[in-house]
């Protein structure tokens, strides 16, 4: 028995010394300490043993299995202690490394455009207003003048929620909701997010516009020519403004308005094929009916108003040929911003 009990230790030590992880360690452990291991077979044995055998052999045996749990218990603290070293070693800040540099946010371009513009209008006594996104047919359309069989509907290539809901496919529905609500005089811009289902290197289903408007008595279009010359002189430094005639629901008359270009100074290029001039916004006199959906009299009151796409004038102002670029978030490009 003792011959068994010397090499069952031996062999117990050799494979706790091999142990190299806390799995591997509890393996042995249970090898030769658990409910069936080595030791427990030992104990179960004794009952073959005569009476006076049995009283030696379970002291022998029952010493063994003590010096072998303090040997496992030692063993799982050194590990621990070893593990816990590394680990600390590993987690060690080395304080003689450079800092790490943190890179400053920058306002994304659209952004930037866009403040650019309300600080323009708010210093000549513009406010600013917002709306909803997802709008009812009334203010994106009926109430702009355009009737439900109106072709110039079409124009605009709408997302639908519903037959009376949509996403809005302009900001003008803000003129209609801040009219509602306040009485003139009114000088309101209104920037916001707006949808059509259109998409190229020009178009996006999801673009920024501002629609801005003023309405009070006797209002001309003389003021609305001063106000845009103004506004884009302020943009875009001093350049020529050119006023079209043009057609929108809204108003009367209408106008598109062009800046000379500014990648040639008015001499002909590719951006603005040849004419010298940009388009840049559209505007015009409030239609009567506008006003009088917003219970205004137009023999009482006149405005103006006008809309403008933010992504054109940041890709005016910063030289930006494809529209989906500023909707890709590449790093690489915004970091020139």
């Amino acid at each position: 028995m003792s011959g068994s009990l010397v090499g069952l230790e031996r062999d117990a030590l050799e494979e706790l010394s091999k142990a190299s992880s806390r799995d591997a360690l509890q393996q042995a452990r249970a090898r030769y300490l658990g409910r069936k291991g080595e030791v427990a077979g030992l104990l179960k044995g004794l009952g073959a043993l005569s009476p006076e055998e049995r009283k030696g052999a379970g002291e022998a045996i029952n010493s063994l299995k003590t010096r072998l749990e303090e040997a496992f218990d030692r063993a799982l603290e050194e590990l621990d202690e070893k593990d816990k070293k590394h680990k600390i070693e590993s987690e060690r800040i080395d304080v003689t490394l450079p800092g790490r540099y943190l890179h400053p946010g920058r306002l994304h371009p659209v952004t930037q455009v866009l403040h650019e513009i309300e600080e323009i209008f708010l210093s000549i006594g513009f406010d600013v207003a917002e709306g909803p996104e997802v709008e009812l047919d009334y203010y994106n359309f009926e109430a702009l003048n355009f009737p439900k069989d109106h072709p110039a509907r079409d124009m605009q290539d709408t997302f639908f929620v519903s037959e009376e809901v949509m996403l809005r496919t302009h900001t003008s529905p803000v003129q209609i909701r801040v009219m509602e609500a306040r009485r003139p005089p009114l000088r309101v811009i209104a920037p916001g997010t707006v949808y059509r289902r259109d998409s190229d290197i020009t178009h996006s289903p999801m673009f920024h516009q501002i629609e801005g408007f003023m309405v009070d008595r006797n209002v001309t279009f003389a003021e609305l020519k001063a106000v845009l010359t103004i506004f884009l002189e302020k943009l875009f430094g001093k350049t020529g403004v050119r006023f079209r005639p043009s057609f929108f629901p809204f108003v009367e008359p209408g106008a598109e308005v062009d800046i000379r270009c500014v990648m040639c100074c008015g001499a002909g290029c590719r951006v603005c094929k040849g004419t010298g001039w940009l388009e840049i916004l559209g505007a015009g006199m409030i239609h009567p009916n506008v006003l009088r959906s917003v219970k205004y009299d137009p023999e009482e009151y006149s405005g103006f108003a006008f809309g403008m796409g933010i992504e054109r004038i940041a890709m005016l102002k910063f030289g930006i040929d494809d529209l989906r670029l500023l909707f890709e978030n590449d790093l690489r490009f915004l970091k020139q911003f």
